[in-house]
């Protein structure tokens, strides 16, 4: 079995910023994608950012120069660094992984809120 343990959401201020990880541990070879999706109430799970086992990096539109994707591998560990929140980031956000030869993976998700 996979499993995938997220940390680091909570409660922030508009403007400010906080730090998610996402820690996989399994019987697999490799964790070669890892990412986060994100989903707020009544909307579709959506794309944050994904991560390749080489390092290389997508970012939804929304999120573009506010975020930060980044992992390491030696750990299997995933982190996303959320700077300038808006009230639009408030969302259950997701861990996931794509992994071999196990599959598909995700996370039981962490609550972020950006409120004042």
């Amino acid at each position: 079995q996979v499993q995938l343990v997220e940390s680091g959401g909570g409660l922030v201020q508009p403007g400010g910023s906080l730090r998610l990880s996402c820690a996989g541990s399994g019987s697999v070879v490799s964790f070669f994608v890892m990412g986060w999706y994100r989903q707020a109430p009544g909307s579709q799970r959506e794309l944050v950012a994904t991560i390749t086992s080489t390092g290389v990096t997508n970012y939804g539109d929304s999120v573009k120069g506010r975020f930060t994707i980044s992992r390491d591998n030696a750990k299997n560990t995933m982190y996303l660094q959320m700077n300038s929140l808006k009230l639009e980031d408030t969302a259950v956000y997701y861990c996931k992984a794509k992994t071999w030869p196990a599959g598909d993976y995700w996370g039981q998700g962490t609550q972020v809120t950006v409120s004042s």
